[in-house]
């Protein structure tokens, strides 16, 4: 079995080699965001470190990863090495996210070089494996992330504390994983427990948090020393109030995870089963759902952000999205209120069914100051929240292991080859 699974891993590793092969012998010059990174880190790779592109609103840590490599490996600094720093990345992903499987699913991690197969299968998650092939900070982030809650929930937590420096350098709000990394290692055990407990926990609980505490600190005097959580151009990254944003959120993880989410024991019927149940299962449970309706119908009223970079960026497949879908009518974006509960519920109840109340409300809790902020519809920002809500559903049958590799495999081959051999003449390529 372990043999199957190393198999595995080296055709997940050739599969990407191939790849990026194709995207640097089509795509050869920087597109879309890499023309702002690129040159940056040209510029880190000759030494030159106190150049800065003020349009990047991100910080140095991608670039600081290429001067590593060019410096240890020897590593050329030009677009195609440039992008095999985020192939790299993409190939420690399944090695990590085994470990964070694991965890969940409680049980122990096969050896190391040994992913499992349903980590080599999230591995290929679309947007992950779409921007492993170019020169973005999202898989680097991503990474970093995983191993920063993945020592934490090993009880290794200066490690998990140094990793979460590391992380806040490809995203800022990756501070905020930081905070979920602690609180996971803590659920560990009977956290209610210990908080009733209390002022005796405190001895237990406090020595843990240091690490972390160190890693907010510095965070906050970079916000004051930066006058804000955003480097460079801040005048298109205004934080907003966008809750619609965590609606798009739900729905795009079950429009992407629908085999997580349908086929735990029992099958779909049961989840549907469940799901109308919470629903609509008795006076209160329709009272709650149409109250629920009201309220989502006002914040939609109120908080729809209608982004200039998304009504004007027709390389994106959220512009197409945006304006064929939620702008067909005015009352579009209202009909959408009972398939969003409804996702909502469904990944509840996968989530919930092998873990405590309060284990089940850290992550959504901590989504919030994640997604709220963002005013811009992008595919990306989900990228770890969605990671993490899936590494929680611990029961995928085999069989949904394997469809849910193969929806991966059609949407990459279809997002793929439209970003590479379908490119319009005046417009571009096409993209998440």
């Amino acid at each position: 079995m372990s043999s199957d699974r190393r198999i595995l891993y080296v055709v997940y590793c050739g599969v990407a080699v191939a790849v990026l092969k194709e995207f640097n012998a089509v795509v050869t010059e920087p597109y879309m965001d890499e023309p702002f990174h690129v040159p940056q880190a040209l510029a880190y790779c000759r030494g030159e470190w106190s150049t800065w592109d003020p349009k990047i609103t991100t910080p140095p840590g991608l670039y600081m990863l290429s001067v590593l490599l060019h410096r240890v490996f020897m590593f050329k600094c030009n677009l195609n090495l440039l992008r095999l720093t985020n192939t790299l990345t993409l190939f420690a992903l399944p090695l990590v996210l085994t470990q964070l499987l694991g965890f969940h699913q409680r049980r122990r991690s096969p050896p190391k070089l040994t992913p499992s197969i349903e980590a080599v299968v999230l591995s290929s998650f679309p947007i992950a494996w779409f921007f492993g092939f170019l020169y973005y900070t999202e898989v680097p982030s991503l990474v970093s992330v995983l191993c920063t809650v993945v020592a934490a929930t090993q009880n290794k937590h200066w490690l998990a504390g140094l990793l979460g420096i590391v992380s806040c350098l490809f995203r800022q709000n990756n501070v905020i994983w930081v905070l979920y990394a602690y609180a996971a290692s803590q659920l560990m055990r009977d956290f209610i427990r210990s908080i009733m407990s209390a002022p005796k926990a405190l001895p237990e609980l406090l020595p843990a948090f240091v690490p972390y505490a160190v890693v907010l600190a510095l965070f906050g005097g970079f916000v004051i020393w930066n006058d804000g959580i955003v480097l460079g151009d801040k005048s298109n990254h205004v934080p907003s109030f966008h809750v619609p944003q965590l609606y798009y959120f739900i729905a795009f993880a079950t429009i992407i995870g629908w085999p997580a989410v349908l086929c735990g024991e029992g099958g779909p019927l049961k989840i549907a089963t469940d799901v109308i149940l919470r629903m609509f299962g008795s006076k209160r449970r329709i009272l709650l759902t149409a109250i629920i309706s009201i309220f989502m119908g006002i914040t939609i009223q109120r908080f729809t952000i209608h982004h200039p970079f998304l009504l004007s960026d027709n390389r994106h497949f959220t512009f197409y999205i945006w304006r064929r879908v939620f702008m067909l009518h005015a009352a579009v974006p209202y009909l959408f209120i009972p398939g969003y509960q409804a996702c909502a519920w469904a990944w509840w109840i996968r989530v919930a069914c092998d873990q405590s109340l309060l284990q089940t409300l850290v992550l959504p809790v901590l989504i919030l100051p994640t997604l709220l902020p963002t005013p811009l519809l992008e595919p990306r920002y989900f990228l770890v929240p969605y990671i993490l809500l899936r590494a929680q559903v611990v029961d995928v049958q085999p069989y949904g292991i394997f469809l849910e590799g193969l929806w991966y495999m059609v949407i990459n081959v279809a997002t793929t080859y439209v970003f590479l051999y379908k490119e319009r003449a005046g417009v571009g390529r096409f993209m998440w």
